[in-house]
């Protein structure tokens, strides 16, 4: 394996429409007073300098929020089309990265040190997946190798059509953070997840 030598960086999707949620639930409030947003950018920032945030031009407040932690932030004209279409968009504007970690903006109770063991474990060639209990969650991270396939990728499946297609470069990564299964999509979530 080609260990990736260089920058590794984290791509932050952000341009969801939270039809489920019925509002933007990347500004709901959390328990602790963060929005959903605040927090998982807080906990990417504290594992990683080299982030790019996506999100949709009506979102400034996202915008905003990255600015505010030193992230770069880009706003994708076709997010209405999907995650993937977010996900080519970000893939085709990250620096020059040997791996990048996909991480989405709604899963904000991820632990740092997830991130940052994701970040430790990704390879130029490899695909990293988190591990918990048996069962993989997100973020995924991607070593350069697979960029041309994931800035090509459409509609809703995001990353997964790259990983189905290369089974043999994944490497699962031990974690102890059920959060890496825990997204939000509706209100009822997000109450479930903070009891």
């Amino acid at each position: 394996m080609n260990k990736a030598t260089g920058t590794v960086g984290a791509l932050i999707l952000a341009a969801g429409f939270s039809r489920r949620f019925g509002d933007v639930k990347l500004r709901a409030r959390l328990h602790n007073g963060n929005t959903v947003l605040a927090q998982t950018l807080a906990r990417i920032a504290a594992a990683t300098p080299n982030t790019l945030v996506v999100t949709r031009s009506d979102l400034v407040d996202v915008v905003e929020a990255a600015e505010n932690l030193g992230m770069t932030a880009v706003t994708c004209p076709d997010a209405h089309l999907g995650m993937g279409h977010t996900l080519a968009f970000g893939m085709q504007r990250i620096p020059d990265w040997d791996a990048c970690l996909i991480c989405l903006g709604d899963m904000p109770f991820i632990r740092t040190d997830t991130y940052e063991a994701l970040l430790a474990a990704l390879h130029s060639d490899t695909i990293s997946l988190p591990q918990h209990e048996g069962r993989t969650g997100n973020p995924a991270g991607f070593g350069r190798v697979f960029f041309p396939a994931l800035r090509l990728v459409q509609g809703d499946n995001g990353g997964r059509e790259v990983l189905q297609a290369n089974p043999e470069h994944i490497r699962k990564v031990a974690v102890n953070d059920p959060a890496i299964f825990q997204d939000i999509d509706t209100p009822e979530d997000l109450a479930r997840l903070q009891l």
